[in-house]
């Protein structure tokens, strides 16, 4: 498979295994799952043909690791970002002392005064590392890279996960809770 078609393939999964799954006319059950061999043919009567071993190579490819199998390999997941309703049933998870969110320029006021919240997404999404955070936030304009106090957000309670893929998952960061860099 050839890195164009991966990126196409990998583009749609995201789509309809996050925002759109009726897009192809699969439904996904309470925790985001749907048979591979659901999806398969459910992508292919759209015009969409997929092998069982195009998509194993699209899920272990995929830089930010985006897709899980289930345990069996029958099922198939987006390990976070969805915009419908699915609970992914992450523990919680004690953070480490700082986690980072990166972003755009443009949008800083807004969040040092309201703080992050997930938009259309379920949670905000945070990384463990500067380099992922302005990766992140390079694909929204001149990326800024903001700290997360994450110790101070547990210490008063606030509620971290992590997703499959290794990214932060919580409801919202208060603006308390931000600042730039040093």
């Amino acid at each position: 498979m050839d890195e164009k078609r991966t990126v196409r393939t990998s583009r749609t999964l995201s789509r309809v295994l996050r925002h759109e799954p009726e897009r192809v006319g699969i439904t996904l059950d309470g925790a985001g799952w749907v048979g591979v061999d659901v999806l398969l043919a459910a992508l292919a009567a759209k015009g969409t043909r997929l092998t069982r071993a195009e998509l194993d190579h699209v899920v272990a490819t995929n830089d930010k690791r985006r897709f899980a199998y289930s345990e069996d390999g029958l099922s198939i997941r987006a390990s976070q970002g969805h915009t419908v309703a699915v609970d992914l049933g992450l523990a919680a998870a004690v953070p480490p002392a700082r986690l980072f969110h990166g972003t755009a320029a443009r949008s800083l006021d807004a969040i040092f005064h309201e703080g992050l919240r997930p938009m259309a997404r379920r949670d905000v999404h945070l990384s463990a590392d500067t380099d992922t955070a302005v990766r992140v936030g390079s694909r929204h304009g001149r990326p800024v890279v903001l700290v997360v106090d994450a110790a101070a957000m547990a210490a008063a309670g606030h509620t971290f996960r992590i997703s499959a893929n290794g990214v932060w998952l919580t409801d919202a960061v208060p603006p308390e809770y931000l600042s730039r860099p040093q």
